[in-house]
């Protein structure tokens, strides 16, 4: 297949709705996404040959929407999948599609849904397409909503597996209560002086049984449960999570019970924030097929307890949360200084300061399938990350961020690999924002990691260009300067130009890309190496 035909399908879609975009009627909406990207051998960074050339793969929402009914379809192309997704969703085809009734008491939804039941350690189906996932259920889910604060959720169905369902059927159940809002004809039952919100949900998994040796259940049941409790300055969360035992391939066939417990409290006040927050999980990676890996059929979500770092440097070692089992917890402290001080200076002074650890839990094994766990932390230590943030405005055309991070990275554990143990980096990186003129700036970030071990350490810098508000011009390099192997000693540059025009992102640049592990919230993907040109285009019409 010649480059010219890889494009065609969704470089044309995304042609053809741009240019109707002015005509479409009103209740309907539509938004498109094109992602393309060329890829040249490089053994020297070990981006592998691709025979396309050029893989390309597009989204096409179209959504009608009225006070009573809403229906939508997704249009989805990939020709070929981008490296780093998985080549099973290689094709074209509508997989996603729906309609939705929504009345006064009661909401249902025929087709394809995405839902959470709480902070979603049972249940959570959602769509993240930098990690080329999809979990949306396929059949029918009914809100109700008999009282002003309480709302029922019930649903069943089949999960998306690439352009097709997975062989388990899912049936859920939620139920939640508003304390502060319950009110039955026009008398509110409780006088609060808080918001109270309580929660229950189960979840149920089928899938025949077919192992010839082990005696697997066929139908797998969790439940969960919750509390949120909110003041006008605090707000503390709670929920456990219980499921009965789930052999699967990820977990090894264990034949253990499996159980989760979240905790979080925050605090706002004058110039100052806190936030507190443990989680224990162990064994909760639940699927729709039990011989599933990777991001696939994955039925619930594990709140990560770490910070989500976005500075290029610090996505090298990135934390993926472990449903086998972790112990965790997370502080950060957010300090805003006064104007017109010392500290603070003219303009404000923002100082942010966060630690999260998480350790393996304190388990003993006792035969092939089953172990003992308890509820202390185990001897591993997963990871750990100390990082501080300080934000300062210095006038109205200057600002700057300065952020340290000091970490523990285990990648044996991490990555499931043998002989790297754990790993310490510590980095530093400084980002300058100046407005040059009312519609043009100027934003620089420079960057040190240094590591020991691994691929050595590595320095970053970054220039990005606006020269008129939707227009950004950006180069960067990242270098890996410290490798033991002076062989090894890559540049990887980069550069793009971005331009915005109402509801459109145009993106097209150059880069080389190294290997790594992509992270969103805690869910992660392998990105392999590359070296070529892409093409981006999102548009919302």
């Amino acid at each position: 297949m010649s480059t010219a035909h890889m494009l065609a399908s969704p470089v044309v879609l995304a042609l053809l709705v741009v240019a109707a975009s002015a005509q479409l009627p009103q209740g309907w909406r539509a938004d498109l996404q094109v992602d393309a990207q060329s890829y040249t051998p490089d053994s020297a960074i070990n981006a592998p040959a691709v025979r396309e050339k050029v893989l390309a793969q597009g989204f096409f929402n179209l959504l009608y929407s009225s006070e009573r009914l809403r229906f939508g379809i997704r249009y989805e192309a990939y020709f070929n999948p981008l490296l780093g997704i998985d080549p099973r969703y290689e094709g074209n085809g509508i997989p996603y599609r729906f309609i939705q009734y929504r009345g006064d008491q009661f909401d249902i939804i025929i087709g394809n849904s995405y839902e959470q039941f709480g902070s979603g350690m049972i249940l959570r189906t959602y769509e993240e397409r930098s990690l080329g996932f999809d979990n949306s259920i396929d059949g029918v889910r009914l809100k109700a909503r008999p009282l002003e604060g309480i709302q029922l959720t019930a649903l069943f169905g089949k999960q998306r597996a690439f352009f097709g369902l997975g062989p388990g059927i899912v049936r859920a159940a939620d139920l939640d209560v508003e304390l502060h809002q319950l009110t039955i004809g026009n008398n509110k039952v409780f006088d609060l002086p808080f918001a109270l919100d309580l929660g229950a949900s189960v979840v149920s998994k089928y899938q025949p049984a077919a192992d010839p040796i082990l005696r697997l259940p066929e139908n797998v049941f969790a439940y969960a449960t919750r509390m949120s409790l909110t003041t006008e300055q605090w707000n503390l969360y709670a929920e456990w999570a219980y499921k009965v035992n789930d052999p699967q391939q990820t977990n090894h066939n264990s034949f253990n019970s499996g159980n989760g417990l979240y905790i979080s409290t925050s605090y706002s006040g004058d110039g100052i924030g806190l936030l507190l927050a443990a989680k224990r999980i162990d064994n909760m990676d639940f699927r729709s097929d039990r011989g599933a890996i990777g991001n696939v059929l994955n039925i619930n979500f594990l709140p990560p307890l770490t910070k989500v770092h976005t500075y290029r440097l610090f996505t090298l070692y990135p934390y993926a949360t472990q449903p086998y089992g972790e112990y965790g917890i997370q502080g950060e402290l957010t300090l805003t200084l006064q104007r017109g001080t010392l500290l603070g200076g003219p303009y404000g002074t923002t100082v942010t300061i966060n630690y999260a650890r998480i350790h393996s839990i304190d388990s003993t094994k006792i035969d092939e399938f089953t172990y003992r766990s308890t509820w202390k932390p185990g001897k591993v230590l997963f990871f750990q990350d100390f990082n501080v943030e300080i934000q300062r405005t210095w006038s109205r055309l200057l600002k700057t961020t300065l952020t340290m991070v000091a970490l523990a990275y285990n990648k044996d554990v991490i990555e499931v690999k043998t002989g790297y143990g754990t790993i310490y980096p510590l980095a530093f990186v400084l980002e300058t924002q100046y407005k040059l003129g009312s519609r043009s700036a100027l934003r620089m970030e420079l960057s040190h990691m240094s590591v020991r071990g691994d691929m050595g350490s590595w320095t970053f810098a970054l220039f990005e260009y606006t020269p008129i508000s939707n227009l950004y011009l950006t180069v960067f390099d990242e270098w890996n300067y410290g490798n033991d192997d002076p062989k090894k000693r890559f540049h990887y540059p980069a550069v793009s130009v971005t331009y915005v025009i109402g509801g459109t992102r145009i993106a097209v640049g150059y880069a080389k890309q190294r290997a790594g592990i992509l992270c969103v919230g805690g869910v992660c993907r392998l990105v392999p190496a590359s070296n070529g040109f892409s093409l981006n285009l999102t548009s919302t019409l």
